[in-house]
């Protein structure tokens, strides 16, 4: 397996960074929120040395939007931003995915460098092209494909994050896992995200990227194989939908295990995925994510909201399941029934 080639893993980004933008003809823009502008500028001095422009966006899930997307159209078009302009996004996945998207349609589309500095975004969100904001509270309803033209990841920024985001960038190592081998998954076992061993980690977030451009790389645009990374996320992202509405939103990696769970368990019944790795993946789950309870009268909600997940067809709900470690396949349609079983399965398993 190999890394992107826009892909640099490396434990000294400002260096990455200053090598990259060296040639840049025209205005540098840096996309952050308050968080990354507090913890993460400073590891980066080059951005100051060459003068970038900062834009500031408030962080968190409900602030991906168009609202948000009009605003740095605004503060770049005020700045006389063109098309030889660079722009930077520092941070996680909501600013990877929207500063990629305003990057990507201003002036039909300008260079842009993902430096992401969350372990979801490093291990997930800042590879593969995707970028998309929210839309009337549905997932990423409104975007496009289009790599980066860098990406630097540097372990160092996650050790400015709080343990609740290292958790929540595990779902997506543990997803990793289940689509490649066993190994991989008694490797990560060892891996304690409450108390990260940091060294551990820059291994396994290179080997998760590499897996990750594995399956992009053969189907860049989710025609086919590309469909089995969404694995836990038609239920994942139905449950953080539903959580926006509530006064305990979950974070994405934490509605992402929800999402494993319930999907494991549908891969049981659809695929045979052997029960004691259904045990011994919803063990390591337990052990580390929140639980999240939610009752029968709002699992039509869910299945309303997972209507509208983008690997459907014909109105028919779509999923990637896996028959083992290593072993999947794509386009399964479960029934509505059945989905509602897996919700009471994980229900039952909270209780």
């Amino acid at each position: 397996m190999n890394l992107p080639q826009n892909v640099v893993c490396t434990n000294n980004a400002n260096a990455e960074l200053a090598n990259f933008i060296k040639d840049t003809q025209s205005k540098i823009f840096v996309l952050v929120d308050e968080n990354t502008e507090k913890l993460c500028l400073s590891k980066l001095p080059i951005l100051l040395d060459c003068g970038a422009e900062i834009i500031r966006i408030k962080s968190g899930e409900c602030y991906k939007n168009i609202t948000t997307l009009s605003q740095i159209w605004t503060e770049m078009s005020e700045r006389k931003a063109d098309r030889k302009s660079l722009f930077i996004n520092l941070g996680g996945g909501v600013i990877g995915d929207m500063g990629g998207l305003a990057a990507s349609l201003f002036k039909r589309g300008i260079k842009f460098v993902n430096i992401p500095t969350t372990l979801l975004a490093q291990v997930d969100a800042s590879c593969g092209g995707k970028l998309a904001v929210d839309f009337n509270n549905l997932k990423n309803e409104i975007g496009l494909f289009r790599n980066p033209n860098k990406i630097i990841v540097d372990c160092n920024f996650l050790q400015t994050l709080p343990t609740n985001q290292i958790v929540s960038g595990f779902a997506e190592i543990i997803k990793h896992s289940l689509l490649v081998d066993r190994d991989y998954f008694e490797e990560i076992s060892s891996f304690d995200p409450k108390n990260p061993d940091w060294n551990l980690l820059s291994n396994i977030v290179e080997t998760s990227i590499k897996i990750k451009n594995e399956f992009t790389s053969i189907d860049p645009t989710e025609k086919g194989v590309r469909k089995m990374l969404n694995f836990g996320h038609t239920v994942g992202h139905a449950v953080e939908s539903y959580t926006f509405s509530t006064n305990k939103p979950l974070l994405h990696g934490e509605a992402v295990a929800v999402g494993i769970v319930c999907e494991l368990f549908l891969s049981n019944h659809y695929m045979g995925f052997p029960i004691q790795n259904l045990i011994e993946v919803t063990k390591l789950i337990g052990t580390y994510f929140p639980s999240c309870s939610f009752k029968m009268d709002i699992y039509q909600q869910l299945i309303n909201l997972m209507q509208h997940d983008k690997k459907n067809s014909e109105g028919k709900i779509n999923f990637a399941l896996v028959s083992n470690f290593g072993k999947y396949q794509y386009d399964i349609n479960c029934s509505n029934e059945d989905i509602c079983q897996a919700f009471s399965f994980y229900n039952q398993l909270i209780l």
